[in-house]
């Protein structure tokens, strides 16, 4: 863990003083974000040169103390093209270890960013030059895999230019990144969910809702509930866990007061480019009166899809095109998933025009489904009083009801059985009984919210995947954790307990299962290599370098692995990763693996 975030504010402000002028007291955004972007002659790609150092930002009125790249939250647009060699320079001047992982990338492993895996960090005082051949196009990111530095801005926006023309035509584009600031101490943060892992949890269930539910729902049926919910050691209301309690939700590093705008002119066809680099944080996106077609989703281009609504998970991106029509102003509008607050900004034909900002809504509430309880809640056998979270038996693993077919649709047993007595040992609260095919659902809190809304089932890659070999094996892996103790692994263990790697054979092809324990969502990455999402698409599944994996869901996605070297798999919740839900994936020739296996 880096050794000096644990600045008091007394120490803060006196650094503040001897800055003199405090660069902080006007935003530093990057040029991408302060200035309106048309179309025109190619940028010069690389090489980039990047410097890594702390600074003073003031982000929405308060001083910040930042982990900057270039100067900048996010950090500059690293602009690339497809087909060329990318070389990028980054220069550390912190006093501690740093890094930069390029997400999304197809990278040789030791240029991957991630230290201890794939190389050593870039040491203080050192610049080290990442270079690689640029495969792949499209919208994506890059950031720290550094101790808690992404929390502090340890990010920006990376775009990939085509060689070939890209199936639809816009005038004009923006990137959207969406992220999250605290001005506490990251490490402060997390000793305080450590302590209290529902610290920053402000809408906890009320008396008045007890008797609400219970009026509703009959007293027997609401005190079940209730006892569930208090064996499983959450609550419903538990969604996310850091919320707007400390959270400023940031628009391309301004913060809602200060309100980024993107200047159009009048029957021009926009592209915005969503980027989630947020920490902890899922947003829900719309832009009121204007529909959204969204064409790629995490750089790779996708069957047009037109929604009102999508909830984008950390790490993911999602690229849209809109046509504003007149010269009124529109809310770009992004809802942190638990409904504690917003980042936002405006689409607008000249400075200072604002739109009005749409009510937050309702904060979403857990369900049984949420607690692995989606097939019984469907058959109508909910948990009685004395089901305790504890003692929930194992999902099935090789029943034909519960594995993925041909189309990947996910067929439930009217008459579950109940399997085994593993818990996964003392690294998880419980097992998810009966795990559940999700893709086709938005969200919780975007049902039937009037809205059409974006689902994994909706996304068809835009041409067939090249690759249509069926699988050779599976490999199966439960998202785990004890909430709270704040504690979050892989099939119960986490990174410091696990005996090596997951083993993948150079050349194989094999399907990924992801069972989530939990009830919370986890966004899933793997390194070096796509993820082709099983949702019903066939030979069009979309590929992805982030898979979010809702509560008490089973979902799958078959792997090439067809680079050799150690990769990094983790959830993309910076803390959850840092708790231990993070393990490496080794692709090697001489790998020994057998038919079905757990990581």
């Amino acid at each position: 863990m880096p050794s000096n975030y644990s600045n008091s504010r007394r120490q803060f402000l006196r650094r503040a003083g001897m800055a003199g002028t405090l660069i902080g007291m006007s935003p530093l955004v990057p040029a991408f974000a302060a200035q309106p972007t048309g179309l025109g002659a190619e940028p010069p790609y690389t090489p980039v040169d990047l410097s890594i150092s702390r600074q003073l930002l003031d982000i929405g009125g308060q001083l910040g103390d930042t982990v900057t790249i270039s100067g900048s939250i996010p950090g500059p647009l690293i602009r690339l093209k497809e087909g060329q060699d990318a070389v990028i320079r980054v220069s550390n001047l912190l006093n501690e270890t740093t890094s930069i992982h390029w997400h999304g990338l197809l990278v040789p492993p030791e240029m991957d960013g991630v230290p201890g895996v794939s190389f050593a960090g870039i040491q203080p005082g050192e610049t080290f030059q990442y270079e690689f051949p640029v495969k792949q196009s499209g919208t994506y990111w890059y950031h720290s895999h550094s101790g808690l530095q992404e929390q502090q801005g340890h990010y920006g926006p990376l775009i990939i230019d085509p060689v070939a023309p890209e199936p639809f035509s816009y005038d004009r584009e923006f990137v959207v990144m969406l992220s999250d600031w605290t001005f506490e101490d990251p490490m402060s943060v997390l000793r305080k969910l450590k302590k209290q892992s529902d610290y920053y949890n402000y809408q906890r269930r009320t008396v008045p809702e007890l008797f609400n539910d219970a009026k509703r729902n009959g007293w027997g049926s609401t005190i079940r509930e209730r006892l569930v919910w208090a064996r499983s050691r959450m609550a419903p209301t538990d969604i996310a866990d850091i919320s707007g309690a400390t959270y400023t939700y940031l628009m391309n590093g301004m913060a809602p007061n200060s309100n980024w705008t993107g200047l159009f002119r009048p029957g021009e066809r926009l592209r915005l480019r969503f980027i989630n680099g947020a920490t902890m944080s899922y947003f829900d996106v719309r832009i009121p009166g204007l529909k959204m077609t969204v064409v790629q989703a995490d750089g790779q281009n996708i069957q047009p899809v037109s929604v009102d609504e999508f909830r984008i998970s950390p790490a993911e991106t999602y690229d849209v095109l809109v046509e504003p029509d007149n010269n009124e102003a529109y809310t770009i509008f992004a809802a942190s998933m638990d409904r504690s607050g917003y980042a936002r900004g405006t689409l607008a034909t000249s400075t200072g025009l604002e739109a009005a900002i749409p009510a937050l809504g309702s904060r979403p509430v857990r369900t049984m489904k949420d607690m692995g309880m989606g097939a019984a809640a469907m058959a109508g056998m909910a948990p009685t009083a004395n089901a305790s979270a504890s003692t929930m038996p194992m999902p099935m693993k090789n029943d034909a009801t519960q594995m993925p077919s041909g189309n990947n649709t996910m067929s439930m047993s009217p008459s579950p059985v109940k399997h085994g007595t593993d818990h996964h040992g003392k690294g998880n609260t419980m097992v998810a009984e009966f795990p559940s095919n999700r893709m086709s659902e938005p969200g919780d809190g975007l049902e039937n919210n009037g809205r059409r809304v974006l689902t994994y089932s909706d996304l068809r890659s835009f041409s067939p995947i090249p690759e249509q070999r069926e699988p050779e094996r599976e490999v199966e892996l439960h998202l785990t954790g004890v909430m709270d103790r704040y504690m979050w692994s892989f099939d119960g263990k986490k990174f410091s307990e696990v005996d090596g790697p997951i083993q993948f054979r150079y050349g194989e092809r094999l399907r990924l299962v992801l069972v989530n324990d939990t009830m919370m969502e986890h966004p899933i990455h793997l390194h070096g290599m796509w993820l082709e999402l099983e949702n019903g698409a066939n030979e069009y599944r979309p590929r992805k370098h982030t898979l979010n994996v809702k509560p008490g869901e089973r979902l799958s996605a078959l792997v090439n692995a067809d680079v050799l070297g150690n990769w990094a798999f983790h959830c993309h919740l910076l803390y959850h990763m840092d708790m231990g839900m993070f393990r490496v994936v080794s692709v090697t020739n001489d790998a020994v693996l057998t038919e079905k296996s757990h990581g």
